[in-house]
């Protein structure tokens, strides 16, 4: 309750008018038709405003950018348009990876606009381009996270000169949520220019926040209202044929054709609903493998595009490690029959998510429905509070027949997200129960974050309690095998920026991780102390010590190999070193590395090293080999064991709508070699054909376990 009242007060006293609010865009309807090829002639141009003058962001903040940017919007009864014009600070410079969409931000010339279309600091879009031509395109939550598995329809030109690069697009209304009667929107535009390592932005934003910040986005004004979008029915039909065969099992080829879609059905012009039948997720690229040297699941992000859109509204309640939803949950290896998404805003201040999928009856598995409903309501500048259920229910469940799954389970809960108006104070509390057949009592788990961050000084408290009872089936919660825990993550850090040629700053950061169980008995204690450099070409170094003690909860094989385990009940300490260092994305050859060594479980030592270089012939092609080596000595095993880990990728960007990737990763950890190649080809904006191809193989002979290949076509129609 004191943290809560804390989290109020500093509402209350730190939040402010909107920062930038001396920074404004007036944009008049076009008084001309406008063509988007990339030129600057269209005769609307040249009577529009011009946005100039742009502030550095890094590698300091004290003042305007070297790399000069002007930007011109206007707009008719169909679309939003912007022309943005780069001008190279060294003539006939480009540094791109390649012609891909959703480009690694850093490591890529680039513009792109930050929309906040009901202008509360927290929500809103983001479209741009690399200086290639490259589309990116993200919705943004809480302010700072643009999701760019987000996709949408629109339409944009890039055109390269010696002494710049110019973009132009056509947003259209029905792509964006916002409210018709409103004449004002945030805005901001970024820019990145590595031949001189600077970012920057029209609307200043301080160095230690990412520049889509929405708290420091400027203020776009309208020359009158916006009516509303108008009919805004999109459906999206896939046809596709798989054909399948597992080379183990000696069974004949599977081949499966299928059919199936979405819709979205804008119901006005701030609230979609979305719906999907027999949803296919093929075309999805392959998680990147992890080497698990841990004792609980490893997390993987959402990337199917139905769960994707406002998906902050379900998937951020709660924290990376306490989470009650997860839609990663739901439909993988399991046919999802339908689904429907109802998001979006209410009004200003209220945002609603309904979700609710029904999968398939498999196996031991029921046919199952998860409905999930979340409420959001904005309270001071830029904070909220929320509620959130979520319900998982099996459909003519027999215990004896469906014994790998119970019932019923359901989540409720309640939070807080706090977010100062300069955003220099940020947290969350969250409290939850949850309500589980043959569990109750102990069944409620409370959190709580507090973020200090100013320019040169950070800190961080977090605390966590899971009772034991406390269950997520549909969320995330790595640690929930403890049965009962608290957890507190203090720590603090510190940067000195110095005027070198060389290095920007350089600091460092102490941060303690400790467990107690449900008798507050120390389990875990994971103490480290590093030490940052940043450096004025954007690499970085990071030197570090740790101290480790884990009392194990139940037995645990540390290599994860099928192993002779530890027993529950042993006490391990040791202590380790490392250091890390990433290489300045400028150069077309990239690389980073990672090594540790030092103390492991049962008196064994551990090293561990990582590498990945990247290559990239701009704009056409970038690729990227990467090694994770674990070399494990345990007193108990008579041999080391060795640990590989080996993804080699190539993406190959023929054209902006052509793209072809292919990764090969080996995992000895797992047993296997996998190999994946997609070639997608966006024939027209938001529709596709995809051909993807997979391969798993047995390491020791390369002998093929099984194998599919995915012919998939896909139409964005607007009715």
């Amino acid at each position: 309750m004191r943290l809560f009242l804390w989290f109020l007060l500093c509402g209350v006293t730190v939040f402010a008018q909107k920062k930038n609010e001396s920074y404004q865009y007036h944009i008049r309807e076009a008084d001309a038709p406008l063509k988007i090829d990339g030129l600057e002639n269209d005769a609307a141009w040249q009577t529009t405003e011009t946005a100039k003058d742009f502030f550095m962001i890094t590698p300091m903040d004290t003042s305007l950018s070297r790399a000069k940017t002007e930007v011109k919007m206007c707009y008719d009864k169909n679309n939003l348009y912007i022309i943005a014009i780069n001008y190279k600070p060294v003539k006939g410079a480009l540094v791109v990876e390649s012609l891909k969409r959703d480009f690694n931000f850093g490591n890529n010339d680039n513009f792109f606009i930050v929309l906040d279309t009901f202008e509360d600091l927290t929500n809103g879009f983001s479209f741009g381009a690399s200086a290639a031509g490259a589309y990116w395109d993200g919705q943004e939550a809480d302010g700072t996270f643009i999701n760019l598995n987000w996709d949408n329809k629109w339409h944009g030109a890039t055109k390269n000169y010696d002494d710049r690069w110019v973009w132009e697009a056509a947003i259209p209304f029905k792509s964006i949520r916002y409210r018709p009667d409103q004449t004002r929107w945030g805005i901001n535009f970024s820019r990145l220019e590595l031949t001189i390592n600077e970012k920057s932005a029209w609307a200043p934003v301080p160095r230690q926040f990412q520049s889509a910040n929405l708290g420091y986005a400027g203020v776009l004004v309208w020359d009158k209202p916006l009516p509303p979008a108008g009919k805004n029915i999109s459906l999206i039909p896939y046809a596709l044929t798989n054909v399948s065969k597992d080379q183990i099992k000696k069974t004949p080829a599977d081949w499966k054709p299928a059919i199936g879609g979405d819709a979205k059905i804008a119901l006005n012009s701030s609230l979609n609903l979305d719906l999907t039948v027999n949803p296919d997720f093929s075309q999805v690229e392959v998680d990147v493998q992890q080497t698990n040297l841990d004792r609980f699941e490893l997390f993987f992000p959402e990337r199917r595009q139905f769960f994707l859109e406002n998906a902050d509204l379900f998937a951020s309640f709660g924290f990376s490690t306490l989470r009650p939803f997860f839609s990663r949950r739901i439909g993988l290896g399991v046919p999802i029959l339908f689904g429907a998404r109802l998001s979006g805003k209410l009004d200003k201040n209220w945002r609603i998510g309904v979700l609710d999928t029904q999968t398939r009856e498999q196996g031991d598995l029921p046919a199952q429905n998860f409905a999930v409903v979340a409420l959001q309501r904005k309270v001071f500048a830029r904070s909220n509070v929320g509620i959130l259920m979520v319900n998982k229910e099996s459909l003519d469940y027999d215990e004896q027949i469906h014994k790998s799954t119970g019932r019923y389970n359901r989540n409720i809960g309640a939070e807080f997200n706090l977010a100062s108006a300069n955003n220099i104070w940020t947290g969350k509390a969250t409290v939850l129960k949850s309500f589980s057949p043959h569990l109750s009592g102990n069944d409620v788990a409370i959190s709580s974050l507090l973020n200090f961050n100013k320019a040169n000084l950070f800190w961080q408290w977090r605390y966590e309690y899971v009772g034991e009872n406390y269950n997520a089936e549909v969320g995330y919660v790595p640690n929930a095998a403890r049965r009962g825990y608290q957890m507190a993550v203090p720590n603090v850090g510190y940067l000195f920026f110095v005027n070198s040629q060389s290095l920007i700053s350089h600091g460092p950061l102490l941060q303690t991780t400790l467990f107690w169980n449900k008798s507050s008995k120390l389990t875990d204690n994971e103490t480290t102390l590093t030490y940052t450099f940043n450096f004025r070409n954007r690499a970085t170094g990071v030197v570090g010590v740790a101290s480790n003690y884990v009392q194990l909860l139940a037995p645990f094989d540390p290599t994860n190999t099928g192993r002779e385990k530890l027993a529950a009940g042993t006490n391990h300490n040791w202590k380790s070193a490392g250091m890390d260092f990433t290489s300045s994305p400028r150069a077309r050859l990239t690389y980073a590395f990672s090594a540790r060594y030092g103390g492991f479980f049962a008196n064994g030592t551990r090293l561990n090293l990582k590498t990945t270089l990247g290559y990239r012939f701009q704009p056409y092609v970038a690729t990227k080999f990467s090694v994770d080596y674990n070399k494990i000595q345990v007193p108990y095993l008579k041999t080391p064991v060795e640990l590989w880990l080996v993804g080699p990728r190539v993406d190959i960007t023929f054209t902006n709508s052509l793209f072809w990737t292919t990764f090969v990763q080996y995992n000895s950890q797992a047993k296997n070699i996998n190999l994946n190649t997609r070639l997608q080809w966006r024939y027209q904006p938001a529709s596709d054909l995809f051909i993807v191809y997979t391969d798993n193989y047995l390491p020791e002979n390369l002998m093929v376990k099984n194998r599919a290949i995915v012919l998939k076509l896909t139409y964005w129609w607007n009715v």
